[in-house]
């Protein structure tokens, strides 16, 4: 049937019918006008301004309109949630609407007053429009909207995502962007900022290298914890009721030169770290102090172990010579300690180890700790102390979900120890930490057991002892081996064995993270002169291990921002301290060359 000869609807009849009378008019756009899509940045054209997100980027393809798209991978317990709360009228109509590709992607609205709603998709190959409606309650002036995949079903996209109703009472739309910005006081850890009010803003968001840092209500703020002689980018957005506005223009600042970690100024600005198997031995054979190169700037001395998991009573036990034919005596080894430290070495007692656990769950042992590691420090005239805590000797508990406020004993009672040592023995005390990259970096996905549970409450664990000594602590070698994939700041997981893992988990050491994907509340960057790359010695030591070449292309990345591969690395750090290795006896193994690696590129 030609479409032009239909009859006309009912309605349309009545409604000519009602035009042809006089006084009776077209309902006029203006008295429609009230109905506005109140939902910001629905189209992901300002990246992800305005949206909260435990997981999530905007890309340039696939998208269903403009520019950019929303792109986020659920994984673990995350289901890659963003989310918006704006600002509507009581007693009100809106439809949520918005198109979605992937598996099992859901939109939808909560905190409506009267029934949440949802609408979601098994499966859309192809951008695939969802659409709901819901009537807000009596009292409802704030409903949140969002969109999420499900757990373990890949990535999905959602754009032009709108909520079309009523405008909210008092005001309805984002404040204009901060003009002004500037930076202040520039030091070597921090910088200041300030910019214009800007008006009908109630707050603003300050972003580091497009990462939002922290919120204000005034019109400055300073950005602390920053790397010394790195240069950062820094916008600023005003914040209301209705959203947050687009980014400022961007400053950028270089922060000053900074001096070594804990005092500890006399390492070289390169530094080459490596533990010594002194308490035992294995397949690399036994190593005597006295005979380790000058390369070592740092010995660990492996291993300080407690008498129990809970006693926090650690003992030093030297090799024995059933096990160690040729170990030197006590006043060899004490002699060989001072001949290292008249050489400009330090030498440190490490605690732990794989076998050594050690869980300071109550008072008495944390000050048993104190008082029987500096017995074996004053013993052997040591420079410090190494943290080598594995297994399960930091978890969390389940109610402990900040890292700057931590509340586990174990985590609280080994800060107050290691900050009784530093004070103990003053601003030279050399402090160290060899943490693994499931309690460290895999901290960006998850942190504890989780919003839910569920989830292995090491994840992250050793954040707040980081966090809590980050102005006492000389070094952080994290040991990038013997792990499974973590995810870096691309969003991608990455696999041991090539110079792209040591970058990526280098990076984020560098860069700061967001905790468990949540931007407000960000682990903020360490000094490049506190951080060191833990790499196996050979393949012996332990799995992970890479090629020297690996390592050239990783320092070169670091250093120079040179020969970097695939992942992007957020800043250059000429300034990153070096390396550490397990171990000096694989090393002298595989015949130094680790060592010889390290002094051809640092020379």
């Amino acid at each position: 049937m030609d479409r032009a000869r239909r009859p006309r609807s009912l309605l349309a009849a009545l409604t000519a019918a009602l035009l042809a009378v006089p006084g009776i008019t077209a309902l006029s756009s203006a008295a429609r006008a009230a109905d506005a899509d109140v939902a910001v940045n629905g189209g992901f054209e300002s990246g992800l301004t305005g949206w909260t997100c435990t997981a999530g980027t905007t890309v340039t393809s696939p998208v269903h309109s403009g520019s950019s798209a929303l792109q986020a991978t659920p994984a673990g317990s995350d289901n890659a949630q963003c989310s918006q709360t704006v600002t509507v009228q009581p007693n009100a109509q809106y439809t949520l609407s918005g198109y979605v590709r992937g598996s099992y992607v859901y939109l939808g609205a909560s905190g409506t007053g009267t029934t949440d709603v949802s609408a979601w998709t098994q499966s859309a190959p192809d951008w695939q429009k969802l659409s709901t409606t819901f009537r807000t309650g009596a009292a409802t002036t704030k409903v949140t909207i969002y969109t999420h995949g499900w757990y373990g079903t890949g990535a999905y996209q959602a754009d032009d995502l709108t909520l079309v109703g009523p405008g909210g009472s008092g005001t309805t739309q984002p404040p204009a962007a901060p003009a002004g910005l500037r930076t202040t006081t520039v030091t070597s850890s921090s910088v200041g900022l300030s910019w214009s009010a800007v008006t009908g803003a109630t707050g603003y968001a300050v972003y580091r290298d497009g990462t939002k840092v922290q919120t204000v209500t005034g019109t400055s703020a300073t950005v602390s914890g920053l790397a010394a002689s790195t240069a950062y980018s820094f916008q600023v957005t005003a914040v209301n009721d209705a959203g947050e506005s687009a980014r400022s223009a961007v400053v950028t600042a270089t922060t000053s030169a900074g001096g070594g970690g804990g005092g500890s100024t006399d390492l070289p600005a390169h530094a080459l770290v490596g533990y010594l198997h002194a308490s035992f031995a294995n397949g690399a054979g036994y190593t005597r102090l006295a005979d380790v190169p000058d390369s070592w700037d740092v010995i660990d001395l492996a291993f300080g172990e407690p008498t129990s998991v809970t006693s926090g009573d650690i003992r030093f036990n030297r090799c024995p010579v059933t096990e160690c034919p040729n170990v030197e005596s006590d006043a060899d080894f004490k002699a060989a300690v001072k001949a290292k430290q008249a050489a400009g070495k330090k030498v440190l007692i490490s605690i732990g180890g794989q076998n050594g656990q050690v869980q300071l769950t109550t008072t008495a042992a944390r000050d048993t700790f104190v008082s029987s590691v500096s017995k074996i420090i004053d013993t052997y005239g040591l420079d410090g102390l190494d943290i080598d805590f594995e297994g399960h000797s930091l978890s969390l508990n389940a109610d402990d979900t900040d890292f700057k406020n931590p509340t586990t004993p174990v985590i609280v009672n080994l800060i107050s120890a290691l900050k009784t040592l530093k004070a103990r023995y003053g601003a030279k005390f050399v402090l160290t930490m060899a943490p693994e990259t499931f309690f460290v970096q895999n901290g960006y996905q998850y942190y504890g057991t989780g919003k839910w549970g569920g989830q292995d409450p090491r994840c992250g664990a050793y954040l707040p002892v980081i966090h809590a000594l980050r102005d006492d602590l000389t070094l952080l070698h994290v040991q990038d081996y013997n792990s499974g994939p973590i995810m870096g700041l691309d969003n991608q997981y990455h696999s041991m064995g090539g110079a792209d893992f040591h970058i990526a988990m280098t990076d984020m050491l560098l860069t700061g993270f967001p905790v468990a994907g949540d931007p407000n509340n960000v682990f903020p960057p360490l000094r490049p002169d506190q951080v060191a790359i833990g790499m196996p010695a050979s393949t012996n030591a332990g799995n992970g291990y890479v090629s020297p070449s690996e390592v050239t292309k990783t320092l070169d990345c670091l250093t120079k921002r040179t020969n970097c591969g695939s992942y992007a690395t957020h800043g250059t750090w000429p300034a990153l301290r070096g390396l550490m290795t397990w171990s000096v006896n694989w090393d002298r193994f595989a015949n130094w060359e680790f060592q010889k690696n390290f002094d051809a590129y640092f020379g």
